[in-house]
């Protein structure tokens, strides 16, 4: 329950914080003229959806099996990851239209220290949330975390250039600042397609990696009683795997001896930390 507790917290950290820069962003790049501030506002919208997309999606996943769901709800977390993935991809095309129609008509921006001062503070808001969802993300593996960790550091990166195209308008170069749109814009894109593509896999009963397999043939391989075995099948439930596998011993040993070498076997292998379940089928010889 602790990996669904945090991940609930990161969720309402994130939009606490998405929704004050929303505010100053929009309000300073509106009235400041700055296409590339007013791109960050709108990635700080997208990001509020992402927050409550974690946030809804967490809550769903934790709920545990039941009648209807006997593996559990683990893969609302890559349902509700697509929804921030799509959102990214949306957001990112209408902002590199704006942008690009922004560098077109060469329009400028008003320099203001307010925009330096919203900047300083995205970075340092950003750079903290990116840390503390990093942590979280590497120890529980939750794509949503991942997610949003992965849009916290891009809006480190996006507000860093957003800073540089506002200190470049005091030597009146401005067409900066219409390149820092488009650059966003193709960041947020590329960053919302790689999250698709991981949870459309996931959602598509991908396999479990190579990495895992390996280890599970590892195991198999500290049983001298198993002949042979046929391929490792798997399914994913949420961040983990049910595997199932058939393994061959010799015809002369009793049923309950070769039911006992089933079980320890598929607790061995269920101890893996990206394992569900593990179903072990015993066949004679």
């Amino acid at each position: 329950m602790e990996r669904f507790e945090v991940t609930k917290r990161a969720g309402i950290l994130g939009i606490i914080g998405n929704i004050f820069l929303l505010v100053i962003k929009a309000i300073v790049g509106f009235m400041s003229n700055s296409q590339a501030m007013i791109a960050d506002a709108a990635n700080s919208a997208s990001d509020i959806f992402a927050s409550l997309m974690t946030f809804i999606g967490n809550k769903i996943a934790s709920e545990p099996g039941d009648k209807t769901h006997n593996f559990g709800h683990g893969k609302a977390e890559y349902i509700f990851s697509l929804f921030i993935s799509i959102s990214m991809m949306v957001v990112s095309l209408k902002l590199l239209y704006d942008s690009i129609f922004s560098l077109i008509n060469q329009d400028k921006l008003t320099f203001s220290w307010f925009l330096v001062l919203v900047c300083i503070a995205t970075i340092v808001i950003k750079l903290a949330l990116y840390l503390y969802t990093n942590r979280l993300s590497k120890k529980f593996h939750n794509i949503l975390l991942d997610a949003n960790k992965k849009d916290h550091k891009n809006d480190c990166i996006v507000t860093s250039f957003t800073l540089i195209s506002v200190l470049l308008s005091l030597l009146n170069i401005y067409w900066f600042d219409g390149i820092v749109g488009i650059g966003i814009s193709i960041w947020i894109f590329t960053t919302g397609l790689k999250i698709f593509i991981e949870s459309y896999n996931v959602l598509m009963d991908i396999s479990i990696d190579d990495n895992t397999q390996n280890l599970i043939k590892g195991i198999i391989k500290k049983y001298p009683q198993i002949q042979k075995t046929d391929n490792i099948s798997s399914a994913p439930v949420g961040y983990q795997h049910i595997v199932v596998l058939s393994i061959y011993v010799d015809g002369n040993m009793p049923t309950f001896d070769s039911h006992k070498l089933a079980d320890q076997l598929e607790n061995d292998i269920t101890t893996l930390e990206n394992i569900y379940k593990t179903i072990v089928h015993v066949n004679p010889i």
